[in-house]
């Protein structure tokens, strides 16, 4: 089992950036890792997944060119650089890990149901 604690939210300006973090309480290297978002009164979306050695990743069409993902797997985390940042980006911010393969992870990523474990997450709130 693992843990995963998100960091980093908080309150700026439509057109700012943040850097989210996600530290893992052991390592992460056997888990593909996904970052998702709920805004109130919707559903819990995908936003961007990385596979377990880092090189291929997938992001939403809404956050692509402004959200980066990225891993440090020695560090046992996994960020998300979010730029260019819209009111509509407002939302809790949650990380996760799901037990899955490169292979298996190309067609699933999107589905939270995929994941096994979740953060609490952290509040993402863009001002117009």
């Amino acid at each position: 089992q693992v843990q995963l604690v998100e960091t980093g939210g908080g309150l700026v300006q439509a057109g700012g950036s943040l850097r989210l973090s996600c530290a893992a309480s052991r390592t992460v290297t056997t888990y593909a890792m996904g970052w998702f978002r709920q805004a109130p009164g919707k559903e819990r979306e995908f936003v961007a997944g990385i596979i377990r050695n880092g090189d291929n990743t997938y992001y939403a069409d809404s956050v692509k060119g402004r959200f980066t993902i990225s891993r440090d797997n020695a560090k046992n985390a996994v960020f998300l650089r979010v730029a260019g940042l819209k009111p509509e980006d407002t939302a809790v911010y949650y990380c996760a890990a799901g037990v899955l393969t490169e292979q298996s992870y190309s067609g699933r990523y999107r589905n939270p149901a995929s994941y096994d474990y979740w953060g609490q997450g952290t509040q993402v709130t863009v001002s117009g």
